[in-house]
């Protein structure tokens, strides 16, 4: 455990892991999501842009949420965020949903071993002499 300043207000505090914030800063910023989030559901077409300007929440901070799947944009729009692999607008995340499969299915056949494989045995003299 190591002591840091909050982000947030600067106070000192026992920073374990996460985000670089005190527990009051953290539980005023779980309060502001939970504000946004109850927003983003009564105005389903507002844009991260207008979510920022009416809550007080840096555009930043929501576009950080979405990519951690806590809240999902009605639709995608090229002002809210990209996906990380091939730069299409998504709803919520960091990849979208053709990059995920592809990633996907790469993977699984980077881990199916190789079928079959043949080894050839070397017949040797067997009048030789070994040494060990």
């Amino acid at each position: 455990m190591e002591v840091k300043n909050c982000k947030g207000c600067g106070r000192l505090f026992n920073y374990m892991d996460g985000e670089q914030l005190c527990p009051a800063c953290k539980k005023k910023l779980e309060e502001k999501f939970s504000e946004v989030k109850k927003y983003i559901e009564d105005n389903p077409d507002a844009t991260v842009k207008q979510v920022s300007e009416d809550m007080d929440v840096s555009v930043k901070q929501i576009k950080l949420w979405i990519r951690q799947e806590r809240l999902i944009l009605s639709k995608a729009s090229p002002d809210g965020i990209l996906c990380e692999s091939c730069g299409r607008p998504i709803r919520s995340g960091k990849f979208c949903d053709k990059c995920k499969t592809s990633m996907q299915n790469k993977l699984a056949n980077a881990l199916d071993k190789p079928k079959g494989t043949v080894v050839e045995k070397v017949e040797r003299d067997g009048s030789r002499m070994r040494f060990l």
